[in-house]
């Protein structure tokens, strides 16, 4: 494949790297105190699936998510965290992307009713199939500098 200035999998690794930005930024602008301690995140999420026109979803998170609201915070604040760091480092990177397409997949079931959250999470999952599809750890990565996933 030819490309401009840099080679194809380099572009694949700019495009994991992009994609473990979004997911740190999705972490840094969240309100930590608000979800950990008066926990924000969980009960918007909770109205959000309360309301939701599948009532799988609201099944779904009265079994998983409300019997462990403060844990699921930590869950869900962490994991964009870890996500970021590591598609950013490229460390254990096909996990990552595998951890981001399926959160990614959560998140856009829950808000199927919010267009603009439904074209994020579109695009971090399409993203995340087309790293993962590219072996973007190949380049610029933890991975490929410790022999991981050859």
């Amino acid at each position: 494949m030819e490309t401009v200035w840099l080679t194809g999998a380099e572009w694949a690794a700019v495009l994991r790297i992009g994609l473990g930005l979004w997911w740190l930024e999705s972490w840094r602008h969240k309100d930590k105190k608000g979800w950990f301690e008066r926990g924000t995140g969980i009960a918007w999420a909770a109205d959000v699936a309360g309301r939701h026109q599948w009532p799988q979803v609201r099944i779904g998170f009265e079994k998983v998510v409300a019997p462990r609201p403060k844990l699921m915070a930590y869950v869900v604040v962490y994991a964009e965290l870890a996500l970021g760091v590591g598609l950013i480092t490229g460390f254990l990177t096909p996990v990552a992307l595998v951890g981001g397409l399926l959160l990614n997949l959560l998140y856009l079931v829950l808000m199927i009713h919010d267009w603009a959250e439904q074209g994020q999470n579109a695009m971090m999952a399409l993203i995340s199939l087309v790293a993962l599809f590219t072996l973007s750890w190949q380049t610029w990565s933890l991975d490929s500098a410790i022999g991981l996933f050859r």
